[in-house]
């Protein structure tokens, strides 16, 4: 019987020379080899050469950046005495002398390094009060090295603030954090901080590609650019990333490579990159990113389960398509960004661009958000591939949304049925009514961005309208206003400019004598045409206001007020009058139970002021020169005028709300009620109509109710 072949040796020979990770391999020994500071390198190289020294520095920056490197770094620079011992502090340690050589080896008694998060009491500062007084043993200085000093406790942090603002000569400290936020302001005041700054990617990759150069590990260009955006700036996580990546090669310890015919030979591609990260190739990413944007919710998602069957992770995968999408925003923005994807083609560059050619930047906004959100669920969910399914398939019928103006758009531009059903009358002459003019409304973007609304039919015979009542006749000495106009028609010389709108706190059924009689009045010739009126006006008509003469130009003293005719008219007197509080009261909290010439019998409420019946009689006999009762009485009487202007309101809304074409938005728009009626019905509807799905109810005073 043969005998069995012997096992192959895998224990290393005993020569061999101990394995160290690439961090501390190449951890750098002179600021030289500092890469990507420049700022704290050059200000140290001033200090130390015009002898400004500071006794306490402070470094702070992100993981793997070099602060506890640079730590020592400024140790040695400090206590180097040079080869022959005669030396002094220099930028450019000798790494021969003793002092170099025993701080790179971590064993000089002069330099205590201490580590934070594992001594955070006040008893381990006092250890280092207490050393701080005796000179150093063998070096210029003693310096302390506090590694995480952001874990130090509150006590301990106050304890040291004494020595670290006044320590002797002879000591220096250098603390590391990567939590500047958590160390008290009071020990920032007493250091010197420098902000070691995250490196880019190419000065990243650079430093990676030289690195597996010396290790004789060949690794192609686009490997080592997924290594660098994964270490996302930290030089150690680059290094360690690095080191799993050669770990997959025949690359010995001497740099030889071992058995050719193994499959792990030959130089490291991106494809092994990725396979090894759980990362997704930046094509299939935008393969994906194309069926997401295109709506095809079924591509999408058996592209994202063939690359979790890759190996890409569910959360890198979301991570890749936030990067795709700021990709494309940044290269509608700026069309040289084409190049800025890392890992990306040529080839994926061009698809980018056209990508971002189709898309808008509304649309790009919402993934982005959607994207954000979707991080957080796929990282909390109990089953990270289900998040990220739910969240591709939010994202395809997102795509597939119009936006608001499309919508709008598409009413604008239908046909058939549908259209004639809701088709608007033409405008026309509006009637004359107690309220004031409508205006063209001014709501921003409105007239630009979104196209006109049909036209309605022409209104009914003017005759039959209950508004057009025969004007009380003026007299000569009277101020007539001008006559109404259409909103966009130019001023000419028979057309004189319109009045300003009335005050935002004038009640609903306040107005004055009918613009065709004014007209007349003026003798300004037939009422030119104007848009037709707008819901309120035919609803302030179903309960019309008594008629008054409008006020006079008063060039002298006021003269005495007409009477009022009506309880509303009172209220209104207050008002021109300037008596706003008394009119706030009246208008809100007063519900009239009497009205007739010279007496007033009210009920007020529990707002109203106790003095108000005494107030409003004197003031109505001193406007009117005639005697007034204002009696307060027990009975309900009728409702304030506020209810009533709100009643009235509330009746023109549910009218608005069974127009043809608003009951049309409201329905396209899911979610959207109808808030307000103001202006004619031929303006765009979107004035009237609030996507929040409550809106804000508007009381005739103009606050918001």
């Amino acid at each position: 019987m043969a005998d069995s072949p012997e096992p192959a040796k895998t224990v290393p020979p005993q020569d061999a020379p101990e394995y160290r990770v690439l961090a501390r391999k190449y951890r750098p020994a002179t600021f030289d080899e500092l890469i990507g500071q420049d700022v704290l390198v050059r200000t140290l190289t001033n200090a130390i050469r015009l002898n400004r020294v500071h006794h306490a520095f402070i470094l702070t920056g992100v993981r793997g950046i070099g602060k506890t490197t640079t730590a020592r770094l400024i140790a040695r620079a400090l206590n180097c005495v040079g080869p022959d011992g005669a030396g002094g502090p220099t930028i450019e340690p000798c790494g021969a002398c003793v002092h170099c050589v025993a701080i790179a080896e971590d064993r000089d008694v002069d330099v205590m390094e201490m580590d934070a998060a594992s001594n955070t009491g006040v008893d381990d500062v006092r250890e280092i009060i207490d050393s701080a007084r005796y000179r150093p043993v063998a070096a210029k200085f003693k310096i302390y090295i506090i590694d995480e000093v952001h874990m130090l406790s509150r006590n301990a942090f106050n304890a040291l603030l004494k020595t670290l603002e006044e320590p002797p000569e002879h000591v220096k400290f250098v603390f590391a954090t990567t939590e500047i936020r958590k160390v008290p302001v009071t020990i920032l005041s007493r250091c010197q901080r420098f902000d070691l700054r995250r490196l880019d990617e190419a000065e990243l990759a650079a430093h990676l590609a030289d690195i597996a150069g010396r290790e004789g590990a060949a690794v192609s260009g686009e490997a080592v650019a997924l290594l660098a955006r994964a270490a996302d700036g930290s030089v150690r996580d680059g290094l360690s990333l690095l080191d799993r990546v050669i770990a997959q090669t025949n690359v010995g310890p001497d740099g030889g490579s071992d058995d050719a015919s193994d499959e792990a030979a030959g130089p490291i591609t991106a494809g092994r990159v990725r396979a090894l990260l759980g990362m997704a190739d930046r094509s299939q990413s935008l393969d994906l990113f194309e069926r997401i944007a295109t709506g095809d919710a079924p591509g999408a998602i058996d592209r994202a389960g063939a690359m979790y069957r890759d190996g890409a992770a569910p959360l890198l995968v979301v991570q890749d398509l936030m990067d795709i999408v700021h990709w494309l925003t940044r290269l509608k923005l700026t069309p040289d960004a084409a190049a800025s994807g890392a890992g990306a083609t040529a080839t994926d560059g061009q698809r980018a661009a056209a990508l971002s050619g189709r898309l808008q930047m509304g649309a790009l906004s919402r993934a982005w958000q959607m994207l954000l959100k979707g991080a957080a669920e796929v990282q909390l969910a109990p089953q990270p591939m289900t998040a990220l399914e739910m969240l591709i398939v939010r994202l395809c019928y997102a795509a597939e949304l119009p936006t608001p103006a499309d919508l709008v758009r598409r009413l604008d531009n239908r046909s058939g049925p549908e259209a004639t059903a809701v088709s608007r009358p033409a405008p026309a002459a509006p009637a004359a009514g107690n309220g004031p003019a409508p205006t063209a409304p001014d709501r921003a973007g409105s007239a630009a961005a979104e196209p006109p609304l049909p036209e309605r039919a022409a209104p009914p015979p003017e005759e039959t309208r209950p508004e057009e009542a025969p004007p009380e006749e003026f007299r000569p000495g009277d101020a007539l206003p001008a006559p109404v106009r259409p909103a966009d028609a130019p001023p000419g010389p028979g057309l004189p400019e319109a009045p300003p709108d009335p005050p935002s706190d004038m009640p609903a059924g306040d107005g004055g004598p009918p613009a065709a009689a004014l007209a007349r009045a003026a003798g300004s010739g037939p009422v030119p045409d104007a848009p037709a009126p707008g819901p309120e006006i035919a609803a302030e008509a179903s309960v019309p206001a008594p008629s008054r003469p409008p006020a006079a130009v008063e060039a002298a003293p006021a003269a005495p007020a007409a009477p009022p005719a009506d309880f509303r008219a009172l209220v209104d007197l207050f008002r021109e009058r300037k008596e706003m509080i008394l009119y706030g009261q009246l208008y809100n909290s007063v519900h009239p139970v009497s009205f007739d010439a010279g007496r007033l019998e009210i009920r007020p409420e529990a707002g109203a002021g106790r003095e108000l019946s005494g107030r409003v009689a004197a003031l109505l006999q001193e406007w009117t020169g005639e005697r007034w009762i204002v009696a307060v009485s027990d009975a309900p009487g009728a409702p304030t005028l506020k209810q009533q202007d709100a009643a009235a309101r509330q009746q023109l809304m549910d009218e608005a709300a069974q127009d043809p074409l608003v009951r049309t938005v409201l329905d396209r728009f899911e979610g959207s009620v109808l808030t307000n009626v103001s202006g004619p019905m031929s303006g765009p509807v979107s004035d009237s109509v609030s996507d929040s799905g409550q809106g804000d109810r508007t009381d005739p005073e103009g606050d918001a109710a």
